[in-house]
């Protein structure tokens, strides 16, 4: 059982023109290819976990709060829902959803908008307040585009995320 506990309601959320404001991550490492030489090339794998709510992997991510910075809200979402810590780096994108599993007053639609950074983690957590209801899986950015079940998931990974790497890469490089 972790000591750590996953903040629940909805009290302190935020909300702008009828969107609930929403901060998540996508969790990533470099794992090194299994070529036998030292110069081997790093792969990117990032971390999805498992849905409470049906199939289909996801990132984690929930609700931004008044007491917290976006920056802090997908922190605390990294540790609640994946059980990962680590370096957070730029802001990938803000993507707007549909929730059919939050509406409420403030958002009748359940309009949505997730801020997106990228995580690239340090520690994994041998127990995190959400271990009994998620799974975590590190995956290949090709079976992770893949496995999303949402698709402004898959639209923060491939057009946020991969287009974000590359050009670090490319920076790192020049």
């Amino acid at each position: 059982m972790s000591d750590l506990v996953a903040r629940t309601g909805r009290h302190q959320q935020r909300y702008d023109q009828g969107y609930r404001l929403v901060a998540g991550c996508i969790p990533f490492r470099y794992r090194n290819a299994e070529c036998g030489n030292d110069d081997s090339e790093k792969i990117v794998e990032v971390l999805m976990i498992s849905s409470t709510s049906g199939p289909g992997l996801l990132f984690p991510k929930g609700g931004w709060e008044n007491d917290e910075t976006v920056e802090q809200a997908a922190e605390r979402e990294a540790v609640e829902e994946a059980g990962v810590r680590g370096q957070l780096m730029d802001l990938l994108g803000c993507y707007p959803f549909r929730s059919k599993t939050h509406q409420d007053e403030y958002s009748p639609e359940g309009l949505c908008k997730a801020a997106m950074f990228a995580l690239l983690v340090t520690e994994e957590l041998k127990s995190w307040p959400e271990q009994s209801t998620r799974t975590r899986s590190w995956l290949t950015i090709p079976v992770a585009v893949e496995s999303c079940r949402h698709p402004w998931m898959r639209e923060a990974l491939e057009d946020g995320f991969c287009k974000w790497h590359a050009d670090k890469m490319k920076n790192a490089k020049g």
